[in-house]
């Protein structure tokens, strides 16, 4: 498949030159078109930012939703349509910082689909506050005498939950990120995949440079050893890359709603029972 299937022609992308969410936004239309999944099929959503953008340089069925609420939505869009490729996309301040309470409750929920986290340590469309992940002593125009707090580590909280797939990727790395994305797609279950990607106008510290400085991949790891995995995590000198876990024994968030047990049809083809619903709201007159 081509990934001029997702293209959008000729619009303007409010992205400053150099961003790492260009190489990002490559990475995924390559990905998707090699796993053939169909515009009509699929789903992005996401929240406020300029990662959470990025589903509108896509030609393809799109939630745009509030700051930091891109997975409850994702989660219900998987539940009404469990045939749905569901990819809910973001950056670190709307993913970990507004939608930090929504991101551990998906990983208990562990709905089908796939959560990518453009992490640039810093909020870029805000223009250049500490985000959760900034490093400590990251000096903004806020935080001016530099960061004090410890920085959020989503993969080791994934871990320490035991979210079905954690992984982490670099977007300057574009084979091994397309790699890790396409593993993280195919598999049954919540997948949170951080990408570290350089913000070149608000964050000075984390470039390019520094990320391939201060990364190294993961070998001999074993991605189903949960203690190992959360070792990993908890490293912070040099941030590995790679897949950290996996647990392919969880059963989803649609798995155990019980329509789909009954049967596999999605919400939008089955016939309301009008009686039903009757009494519902009789009974909720009752109550009132």
């Amino acid at each position: 498949m081509d990934t001029q299937i997702f293209d959008m022609g000729d619009i303007d992308i409010a992205w400053c030159p150099g961003c790492g969410n260009f190489g990002i936004l490559k990475i995924v239309k390559e990905v998707l078109a090699d796993l053939k999944v169909e515009p009509s099929n699929l789903v992005l959503v996401s929240g406020i930012g300029q990662a959470a953008k990025i589903p509108h340089y896509f030609k393809t069925n799109v939630f745009n939703g509030l700051h930091g609420r891109a997975l409850p939505a994702a989660t219900a869009i998987k539940a009404a349509n469990p045939a749905l490729t569901v990819i809910a996309q973001s950056g670190d301040g709307d993913m970990y910082g507004e939608g930090g309470n929504h991101f551990i409750h998906t990983i208990r929920r562990n709905p089908n689909i796939t959560n990518i986290v453009h992490n640039n340590m810093v909020y870029g469309l805000t223009k250049g506050q500490a985000s959760p992940t900034s490093q400590i002593g990251f000096k903004t125009p806020v935080q001016v005498n530099g960061v004090f707090l410890e920085p959020f580590n989503p993969i080791a909280v994934a871990i320490a939950l035991d979210a079905s797939f954690v992984a982490r990727c670099f977007a300057g790395d574009a084979e091994q990120t397309k790699d890790i994305l396409k593993r993280a797609i195919e598999h049954k279950g919540y997948a949170i995949v951080d990408i570290l990607q350089p913000c070149v106008s608000f964050n000075k510290l984390n470039t390019y440079q520094w990320f391939k400085e201060h990364t190294y991949y993961l070998k001999d790891h074993d991605q189903y050893n949960r203690q190992q995995a959360f070792e990993k995590a908890t490293e912070i000198d040099k941030l590995p890359l790679g897949i950290f876990y996996i647990n392919s024994e969880k059963t989803t968030f649609e798995e155990n709603i019980s329509i789909y047990q009954e049967k596999q049809i999605p919400l939008y083809e089955r016939e309301p029972d009008i009686d039903k619903l009757r009494d519902l709201v009789e009974e909720f007159k009752i109550l009132l």
